[in-house]
């Protein structure tokens, strides 16, 4: 019975200031927490990343053996053979995970949040599997936002996309020209496979940035998040 389904991921939350009518789903990097990422964010802008109806959820991936650090146990939301773009995909991590994290967006639905009034994403690691959970098994949210992430080149998201008819999230995509971790040629290429595949998909280029978030880069995150959540007008009776 202990080895039953996980209990919910940990989460770190930042309330609206009003009116709960909309979600945010920030995912953090590979060995981060959800803690982690929030005082990142707060360090960066020198205050939380809080929006007047909009709630912001960080949660925090599970520990697991991981692979690039010879198996030793880390907060990833996946595994990777290696940390390159042209390997396979862990495909059976990042579909567990997905169960995970579909629980989280269920929470919210429950909450009387409709799913087009949630948005997912995340740095690094945590927007690959944003891009998954959302263009693979929820097509009908708001939309995706990736930051220093990739797909693998026969990534599952490029299969799911090739048999898929219906409309797509939106994705908000960043990447420094310097960053040596995830190179950006991998975000470009990432980028052109998603637009190619329909997606509606922009790419914010940040010369000089390495594997890292700037504030001009979450400054216009947050430009975004509120273009595509805007505040809803209470509804008359």
């Amino acid at each position: 019975l202990a080895m039953a389904a996980p209990g919910a991921l940990q989460r770190s939350v930042v309330s609206p200031a009003g009116r709960h009518t909309a979600s945010l789903i920030f995912l953090h990097g590979s060995g981060d927490s959800g803690q982690g990422a929030r005082a990142w964010i707060k360090q960066i802008l020198n205050q939380d990343m809080a929006f007047q109806h909009i709630k912001v959820i960080y949660p925090t991936a599970p520990a697991r053996p991981y692979t690039p650090m010879k198996g030793a146990f880390s907060n990833v939301w996946f595994d990777r053979y290696k940390i390159c773009n042209d390997c396979p995909e862990h495909i059976e991590s990042i579909d567990s995970m997905c169960q995970g994290l579909t629980e989280l967006i269920n929470d919210e639905v429950k909450n009387g949040i409709a799913k087009n009034r949630i948005l997912i994403g995340g740095f690094s690691m945590g927007g690959g599997m944003a891009m998954h959970l959302a263009y693979r098994f929820h097509q009908d949210l708001a939309g995706v936002f990736a930051l220093s992430s990739f797909l693998n080149k026969d990534s599952a998201v490029y299969q799911a996309l090739k048999r898929n008819e219906s409309a797509l999230p939106e994705l908000f995509q960043c990447h420094g020209t310097a960053d040596e971790l995830v190179l950006y040629s991998w975000g470009e290429e990432t980028n052109k496979m998603l637009k190619s595949l329909g997606v509606s998909a922009s790419l914010h280029t940040f010369p000089n940035l390495n594997h890292e978030l700037n504030k001009t880069e979450i400054e216009k995150l947050k430009s975004w998040i509120v273009k595509k959540l805007p505040v809803e007008a209470p509804k008359t009776n």
